[in-house]
């Protein structure tokens, strides 16, 4: 098969006799087998990822995105700006959350059978087109290291889906141009309408496909042996997609952040790092290693001449192999050619919220890759050929043990993304001198309870990069939470001094000046931030709170519904609108708000205790509820051993509502012995006038 390969490939590089050269491929018995041999050997690669979890930036696209768990939903993927780059993307999110919740497990398997189903497409388009030796271009492609980063890391979803879609677009298209006769009719009548559709799907999936219809054009230069006007025309749908693709990803990027001032380059600075982010990506297909999940970002300096010799380079590269492109070179030309295109959207010739963090990342040549690892294949093919006879034993070895090598590569690099804690210790032991790193593992050793760790991983991220505000704001968070009050808050006045529009920085800070009784500066704060971020459920609850310490009830309750309005789950939003509504008298609103708290925390005895003291003592007989307020009330008691005053002091009146004025008795002396022995006179002084009704079978609503 190689053979025959080699000579139509020479025949159509030679002649460029026209698309109608390329005959439609069937499936045979030996395709299935070696189909399931690629995706077999692509599971056995990726075995590690069965028991990896969620890592950096999972929580941003899936575990914590409201349009995923709620209360958000498919209409806000679609029609807002939490769409991203890739609202298809977050659609596939949103299913699989339904299916199988967050367990990380089947997440892992999808991406893992997206890149077999797409080393499978991919085989197909290359054989379509004539390269020899296409299933090992596949499988180099499927196998190669590099691709971890896209099949691992549950967030590239983007990739494994977008990925599919687009080689699904790139087959039909040529499926179409084959179909093409001299007069022009065509057999295939579905093949364009599906590469168009494929089209669409790619790009929603990530907009990084927008490069889908120079591919195209590419091919259709391969295919005819030269270029037709007449295909700007069939490629005008593509061009369409791609051009509301990539405005919905420069806005998307924009509201990131991917504009931020202080990643800000000249021209002749983003020239230069896209000539050395091609030759990078190049070298690691041919030594992947080492291979970090943040590489350190480059300081180019456009002032130097040899800061452009990479991007020279290609410029020669490409004029060397435009000049030799009817021969032998043509392959290569069209395999360089098509790399360049594919890594078009992230040279950084234009910006994107990564390139905060380093110019190059493994999953940026996901499709781009696929041009180099093919050509290397056909080379292979083509060698193996004129060796055939002397050593028929020579190209199964050779395959198997560069499969096998890359597989295992593949499978260690796996590893890295076990979980957030592995992630980010490998990284920062490759790249010590990414601040990021350091920060994030803190955060995850924070999480875990492991303060005096996280400190010296906070430590860290500061001394690299002391002007940090991040660094500060999380360094502050475990000194807070390790009760060094003062400490934080220097670090929190820090974090916002160098970054004043973190609002994060400014609500922890109102948090903090707030228990050291500092409240009217704790508002500031707290306004700030809510400023910054209007939609900031904490901080305006957090504010909520101060305010109504402060006997500004009226203010309180506008910010607890704010809250409320922007998470219906958020509990203590509710709870808190409850108590200020009853100090307000509104107690039909308080007791709506009291139950849907506790519909959010079932268990909570402080929600219990405080809805049953409503359903006992309102002032308006329809909203009391004896029973109900019994039952609450038990329970809460039950929770809290029985001992706590408070809390029999609210079953005592509930027994009186329900008409139980014995038990209501007992329950109100014990209340008042408990209430004596902890000196609590106040409450003490109550229960004694309340014992008095109960004992004369009246309610509480009596003492009124």
């Amino acid at each position: 098969m190689a053979v025959r390969e080699a000579q139509d490939l020479q025949m159509v590089a030679r002649s460029g006799q026209g698309a109608e050269q390329y005959a439609r491929q069937t499936w045979s018995g030996r395709d299935w087998r070696l189909a399931l041999l690629l995706v077999a050997a692509i599971f056995i690669a990726y075995q590690q990822v069965w028991q990896a979890g969620f890592i950096w930036d999972d929580e941003a696209h899936l575990t914590a995105n409201p349009c995923i768990i709620g209360p958000l939903g498919l209409k806000e993927i679609w029609t807002t700006a939490a769409a991203r780059i890739c609202p298809l993307v977050l659609s596939t999110f949103w299913l699989e959350h339904k299916i199988w919740g967050l367990n990380p497990l089947p997440y892992h398997l999808v991406n893992v059978l997206l890149l077999g189903a797409s080393a499978i497409v991919l085989w197909r388009v290359l054989r379509s087109l004539r390269a020899p030796g296409a299933w090992l271009g596949a499988a180099l492609w499927a196998l190669h290291p590099v691709q971890v980063e896209s099949v691992a890391w549950i967030t590239e979803l983007k990739n494994t889906q977008s990925g599919l879609f687009y080689l699904l677009s790139v087959l039909f298209f040529v499926k179409w141009k084959a179909s093409e006769t001299g007069t022009g009719q065509r057999k295939a009548g579905w093949s364009y309408p599906l590469a168009c559709l494929f089209g669409v799907l790619a790009m929603a999936s990530k907009s990084s496909t927008v490069i889908l219809p120079l591919v195209l054009g590419l091919v259709a230069w391969w295919m005819e042996g030269r270029w037709k006007w007449r295909e700007a025309w069939r490629l005008a749908p593509f061009c369409l997609m791609s051009v509301l693709a990539g405005a919905l990803s420069m806005w998307t990027q924009k509201l990131e952040g991917a504009q931020d001032p202080h990643f800000a380059r000249n021209w002749a600075e983003r020239i230069a790092v896209a000539g050395r982010v091609i030759w990078f990506y190049l070298g690691k297909l041919v030594w992947p290693h080492p291979l970090i999940f943040i590489y350190p970002r480059w300081q180019i300096d456009a002032s130097h001449a040899l800061s452009f010799v990479p991007v020279l380079l290609v410029g020669v590269a490409l004029g060397v192999l435009w000049w030799k492109r009817r021969g032998a070179a043509r392959p290569v030309f069209v395999a360089f050619v098509y790399f360049i295109m594919a890594l078009l959207p992230v040279l950084g010739l234009m910006d994107h919220y990564f390139l905060r963090y380093s110019f190059v990342g493994d999953h940026f040549q996901y499709l781009a890759s696929m041009g180099p690892l093919a050509l290397a294949a056909a080379g292979f093919a083509t060698i193996f050929d004129s060796l055939r006879r002397k050593a028929p034993w020579l190209p199964p070895v050779f395959c198997a043990a560069l499969l096998a090598v890359l597989g295992f590569l593949t499978w260690k690099q796996c590893g890295m993304y076990a979980d957030v804690e592995t992630l980010w210790r490998m990284t920062s032991a490759r790249n010590p001198g990414l601040w990021m790193a350091h920060q994030n593992l803190g955060t995850a050793l924070l999480q875990q309870g492991r303060s005096e760790e996280a400190i010296a991983q906070f430590g860290e991220a500061m001394r690299i990069d002391p002007a940090n505000a991040t660094a500060h704001y999380n360094f502050g968070n475990v000194l807070f939470q390790q009760g060094r009050t003062e400490e934080a808050i220097a670090h929190y006045r820090e974090a916002a001094r160098l970054n004043p529009a973190n609002a994060d920085a400014h609500n922890n800070l109102g948090v903090a000046l707030f228990q050291q009784g500092k409240t009217g500066e704790a508002i500031a704060h707290y306004r700030e931030a809510v400023r910054l971020n209007p939609a900031y459920a904490d901080a305006h609850n957090n504010l909520g709170n101060a305010l109504l310490q402060q006997g500004r009830t009226e203010e309180a309750i506008a910010h607890y519904l704010e809250v409320v309005r922007i998470n219906p789950a958020y509990a203590a939003a509710h709870y808190n609108l409850g108590n200020a509504l009853l100090q307000q008298g509104q107690m039909g609103d308080a007791i709506e708000h009291l139950q849907k708290a506790l519909e959010l925390l079932p268990g909570n005895v402080a929600i219990q205790n405080n809805l049953a003291w409503v359903l006992a003592t309102a002032p308006q007989a329809s909203l009391r509820n004896g029973a109900r307020a019994v039952q609450l009330a038990a329970q809460a008691s039950q929770s809290s051993g029985g001992n706590n005053p408070i809390i029999l002091h609210t079953l005592a009146a509930a027994y009186a509502e329900a008409g139980q004025f014995s038990s209501a008795v007992q329950t109100a002396q014990k209340a008042l012995q408990l209430a004596e022995a902890q000196s609590n006179a106040n409450l003490a002084t109550a229960l004694r006038r309340e014992m008095k009704l109960y004992e004369a079978g009246h309610r509480f609503e009596d003492v009124r």
